[in-house]
């Protein structure tokens, strides 16, 4: 039967390459829905050859934008806002959702989908990361399906037993490897970052990504997002997750067992792969990535992260070991300090120091509720736009 797909966050590159794969399996795959945040030409783009019956932009101006530009008569209904997203996450005729709206923007629609009992693909890891056991327990009682995206977890996915059950010590699993590209400042000094410009930030050396996770990435914030997302996905504990920088970016992941083996998932640094794996598990498909040549590889090293230099991951442990709130509020005041870097207002050395103030000043409340949830991240926005009131110049860069 033919599988009906919405996919949030549309014209980004999980987006676009989540259309590379469906468009190979006509026969498997359609399109039931599209969104996007503002890229108009994009979506008509896609909204043209792919048909979807709907089409929801976040804001409404872009969607008046994006009906102008269709063809008279078109028959895609153009949507906009929050409870738009919403439907077509949790539509009766879907069978799948791609989350991958980039930052808590996600949040709402991907926890829809999981109320709907949808197969959720989450490459969203802010839905984890800000309501983690809301957004489990979300999965649990629609009866949902989650498959990471990621692919460092969607390597961890593959590299454990088939019938994991949560219980890493009762199914002879040691550790989780959680595998970094160190980004492009690898062995650079804390005065080296404070010189680096916001084009060379986002400049990833191995991976096609957004400028928001690129930036993560250079600040290895994303792998400590990735730390708290694997351990709610695998119920775990950042004790049990060691992050290895391998730069080659060829072993997504790998599963340290108790008899010594390490088991690992290698492919090309091609996020079709792990959205191929998603969209059509158990089952393989051909995802249009080229076989990795390991001979031409020939040479792949590993080495400790520098939690010195690149705070952030620490950050990120820490919030998750102290619970409630305090995920939600690492998220929201990192989205405030990366915003502010993107625009130079501070600098990229600045941003831990942002989201580290925001950290001390929170008294953490149990995540018992999505209010709860969303009046931290509002509370950290706030707070991350008080410190930049605080330490910038008139001049707009950071004292």
């Amino acid at each position: 039967m033919k599988q009906w797909l919405t996919v949030l966050g549309a014209t980004g590159s999980i987006g676009c390459s989540t259309l590379d794969v469906i468009r190979l399996h006509p026969e498997k795959f359609g399109v039931f829905a599209l969104s996007a945040a503002n890229n108009v030409d994009r979506l008509v783009e896609q909204i043209i050859e792919f048909e979807p019956r709907y089409a929801v932009m976040v804001e409404a101006p872009a969607a008046q934008e994006l009906q102008q530009q269709l063809p008279v008569g078109h028959p895609t209904e153009v949507l906009s806002g929050s409870s738009a997203l919403e439907m077509i996450s949790a539509h009766a005729e879907v069978h799948m959702v791609m989350a991958a709206i980039v930052g808590a923007a996600g949040l709402m629609p991907t926890l829809a989908a999981a109320k709907a009992g949808k197969r959720v693909l989450l490459a969203n890891k802010e839905s984890l990361v800000m309501a983690g056991p809301l957004f489990m327990q979300a999965i649990k009682e629609g009866g949902a399906t989650l498959l990471p995206i990621d692919s460092e977890h969607n390597a961890i996915f593959q590299s454990l037993p088939h019938d994991y059950k949560g219980n890493m010590a009762a199914q002879g699993i040691k550790k989780i490897l959680l595998t970094a590209s160190g980004g492009p400042f690898l062995g650079f000094s804390t005065a080296q970052l404070a010189q680096v410009t916001p084009a060379q930030a986002v400049a990833h050396p191995n991976w096609s990504m957004g400028q928001k996770i690129s930036v993560d990435s250079a600040t290895l914030m994303n792998k400590g997002l990735e730390l708290i997302e694997a351990c709610f996905l695998f119920n775990c504990t950042p004790d049990q997750v060691q992050v290895v920088v391998h730069k080659q970016s060829v072993i997504h992941s790998m599963v340290q067992y108790c008899d010594g083996s390490v088991l690992a998932q290698l492919g090309q640094p091609d996020m079709r792969t792990p959205i191929a794996y998603g969209l059509a598990w158990p089952e393989r498909i051909d995802a249009g990535v080229q076989s990795l040549d390991l001979f031409e590889i020939a040479n792949l090293s590993f080495e400790r992260p520098d939690e010195e230099t690149f705070p952030c991951l620490r950050l990120a442990s820490e919030a998750f070991k102290a619970g409630g709130t305090m995920p939600a509020v690492l998220n929201a005041a990192n989205e405030v300090a990366v915003a502010a870097f993107l625009q130079e207002q501070i600098r990229f050395s600045d941003i831990p120091l942002l989201i580290s103030a925001a950290m001390a000043e929170h008294h953490v409340q149990a995540a018992t509720s999505l209010q709860k949830v969303l009046a931290a991240d509002s509370w950290a926005r706030v707070q991350g736009q008080r410190w930049l009131d605080q330490h910038t110049s008139a001049t707009g860069t950071a004292l």
